[in-house]
């Protein structure tokens, strides 16, 4: 899609001033918008009207009961020279860099680079620029010639179809999080500045499938600096690695989720390159699969938070199927690396898990729990790509959580436990998304892909949350997000290809 400035109905005063200066811009300086979506851009069918609706709007639910409103917190993290990072107003005129014309066929792609010029024009004219960092006009074209070598080193998934630009702004939602060689921080907020485990398992799958195999491998190498001893992991880290930032403590689940990303990373890496790569995640992995092994050494594993980051009395599908995913490519990972005996006791207490968690959950429809029906989007985690064979009830198990799950802006929320304030969220649906694609459901595939892509900040950034009327609401961007939707688009690209 051709770039465009794109700003909120809420700034809509600001406007005319916008497309003075952005005329201005593409007339004397060459340098081109973000990737966003035009402001009158038609939202998907009954998702309301995202972010052309304004920011952090939400409307009132039927029956009197509100629903939630909330802010978006930024539309988007820019790029500065030398490797800083800066937020993006949700109310700026967001004009960045993009390549030049000439070197580019058809449009030209923008990057999270703020373009000096404009930042200049859009305060003296009134509006929020996209920083207020003052930027040399060389040091941030070098800035953006960087990412967008970065790009070009990699693959972006969907090229030519309806979601090609949905994945160029994903990859850069997860070069903007890139603080530090292998540190990709869950968003930018003050509360969300922290490196997950599970989020950046996530993102190194994505990166290794869109050909940012290093950079895949250097996430996984934080993520071995930091694991304790014993193979367990904290909820969250400090991006320097020095530890976890507050007491919330130990989430089980990121002991299985670094294990199943090794194992799809390596599925990554050439031939002549896998015998090495395996040796270098085997720390990782090995210290991983003993803590894994001593967790279900009775069945299911003790209760622990898991991705709804809350006290949990009662073990979670979502603590429980990632470590059998876990232990499944543990096995894989041991056995490259030339490590048989613990290979073969990570495939032991794959099949031994596996068993305990379909004997506890299959009875509840793979809910949230073992005593109670309650569906929840770890049902996505007993299927491809996750377990190596999905249960016999689970792909219909899965199916079925979508109606209790979904929210007026057709996405959904994490589960059906979860709190009815109209929001959905884009970690579940982009998750459901990459779920349907690598169970071969296209239209399912393309309809949460489309959902989110609908409803974008101005920036083009993937939020994490969308108000009942779409709006993009809170963080933004969100990394576990983003690497979904590359992931869920890399696997329809994989569906068209051996059609």
């Amino acid at each position: 899609m051709p770039d465009a400035v794109v700003v909120s109905r809420a700034r809509r005063s600001h406007a005319r001033a916008a497309l003075v200066l952005a005329a201005l811009l593409l007339a004397t300086t060459g340098t081109s918008a973000s990737e966003g979506r035009a402001a009158d851009a038609p939202a998907a069918a009954g998702a309301g009207s995202g972010a052309v609706a304004g920011v952090g709007t939400g409307l009132g639910a039927p029956g009197g009961v509100q629903h939630a409103q909330i802010p978006l917190y930024q539309q988007a993290v820019s790029v500065l020279p030398d490797g800083a990072r800066g937020e993006v107003p949700a109310d700026a005129v967001a004009v960045y860099l993009a390549a030049p014309a000439a070197a580019v066929a058809g449009s030209r792609p923008a990057t999270r680079v703020p373009d000096p010029a404009a930042a200049v024009l859009a305060a003296a004219l009134g509006s929020t620029p996209t920083t207020t960092t003052p930027l040399g006009p060389a040091a941030a074209a070098h800035a953006a010639d960087e990412q967008l070598s970065w790009l070009a080193a990699g693959d972006v998934p969907g090229q030519g179809g309806p979601h090609e630009e949905l994945a160029r702004a994903a990859l850069l939602d997860l070069h903007s999080l890139t603080v530090a060689d292998g540190v990709v921080v869950a968003g930018w907020s003050e509360s969300w500045r922290y490196v997950w485990p599970r989020d950046s398992s996530f993102v190194a799958v994505a990166l290794a499938r869109t050909g940012h195999v290093d950079d895949a491998l250097d996430v996984l190498d934080f993520l071995e600096r930091v694991q304790a001893p014993d193979g367990s992991f904290e909820a969250r880290y400090l991006p320097d690695g020095s530890g976890p930032p507050d007491g919330r403590g130990v989430q089980t689940d990121g002991t299985g989720w670094a294990m199943w990303s090794a194992g799809l990373v390596l599925a990554e890496v050439d031939d002549a390159r896998r015998p090495e790569v395996a040796r270098r995640l085997a720390p990782l992995v090995e210290r991983s699969a003993g803590h894994a092994l001593q967790l279900v050494a009775g069945g299911l594993p003790p209760a622990s938070p898991d991705y709804w980051e809350v006290a949990e009395s009662d073990v979670t599908l979502g603590t429980a199927a990632p470590l059998v995913a876990g232990l499944e490519q543990a096995a894989v990972v041991l056995a490259a690396a030339g490590r048989p005996a613990p290979a073969a006791a990570a495939a032991a207490g794959a099949a031994a898990a596996r068993q305990a968690v379909v004997d506890a959950f299959a009875p509840t429809g793979y809910g949230r729990y073992t005593t109670r029906a309650l569906p929840d989007a770890a049902s996505a985690f007993v299927l491809a790509p996750f377990w190596g064979q999905a249960p016999v009830d689970g792909a219909a198990a899965w199916r079925a959580s979508v109606p209790s799950m979904l929210r007026p802006a057709a996405g959904l929320a994490p589960g059906a436990g979860w709190r009815r304030d109209g929001v959905s969220w884009t970690p579940q649906t982009t998750l459901y998304a990459w779920v349907a694609a690598e169970q071969g459901d296209v239209a399912a595939a393309a309809r949460w892909l489309d959902v989110v892509d609908a409803h974008r900040t101005p920036s083009g950034a993937i939020p994490e949350k969308l108000l009942a009327d779409g709006a993009p609401a809170a963080v933004a961007p969100l990394g576990w997000s983003a690497a979904c939707v590359l992931l869920a688009i890399d696997a329809l690209d994989a569906r068209r290809a051996t059609a």
